[in-house]
């Protein structure tokens, strides 16, 4: 088993990239009271459209964390529930959680310290060589 996280097939990348989408995360944390109908998913989890919800219950079952049960009088009726596995991310993901909620603020104020004008920023008609990272003249 491979422990350097940097390596592509460590397992430690696998648990990042599972944590990475933050639908995942949600949809898992929506199911941690048990059995949802996607309906009652798109209610509870704000934002989610059908079609994301769909991809994002496919995927966590494709992983072995999320449960597809259908009622067998009522094909067309489904739940989905976490696995034993699935209930396995709702710590990591609690932790997560609460880490954000105890340096949400701090991570704001940097973002808006880096997108305020200051003496390393570009001209206000020049846009930015590349996404969010700051470049440097060499």
């Amino acid at each position: 088993m491979t422990t350097d996280a940097f390596l592509a097939d460590c397992r430690a990348r696998l648990a990042f990239d599972l944590l990475s989408n933050t639908w995942n995360a949600v949809v898992l944390w929506a199911l941690r009271d048990g059995p949802r109908r996607p309906v009652e998913l798109r209610e509870r989890i704000g934002g989610i459209s059908s079609k994301v919800l769909t991809e994002t219950l496919r995927r966590l079952q494709f992983n072995g964390l999320v449960d597809r049960q259908a009622d067998p009088d009522a094909p067309s009726r489904v739940e989905y529930q976490l696995t034993a596995l699935g209930r396995t991310l709702l710590a990591p993901i609690d932790a997560v959680g609460a880490w954000a909620f105890e340096h949400g603020d701090e991570v704001m104020a940097a973002q808006e310290a880096a997108c305020a004008p200051g003496p390393q920023s570009p001209p206000a008609d020049q846009e930015p060589r590349s996404g969010y990272w700051p470049t440097t003249s060499t």
